[in-house]
């Protein structure tokens, strides 16, 4: 299993294009430097009113298929 660290901080502004779907794959940089793809819908869970702000785990398997992304911290 493959694990990526992100720190995301997307406003509901750039959240919009994403649900008019302008905008379908989400790039983030993990804390170690690697360049991650995703697609944006894995983003719904932690949508708040303030957007998307906060570390987060995403975990992957050795094919690089989404298992999950979960919050862990602010």
């Amino acid at each position: 299993m493959k694990e990526f660290r992100l720190r995301l901080s997307i406003s509901p502004a750039e959240l919009l294009l994403y649900y008019r779907g302008e905008a379908s794959v989400l790039l983030a940089t993990a804390r170690d430097g690697t360049s991650v793809q995703m697609p944006a819908r894995l983003l719904r869970p932690h949508v708040t009113t303030k957007g998307v702000n906060g570390a987060f785990l995403l975990r992957c398997d050795e094919r690089n298929r989404f298992l999950s992304l979960e919050r862990i911290g602010d």
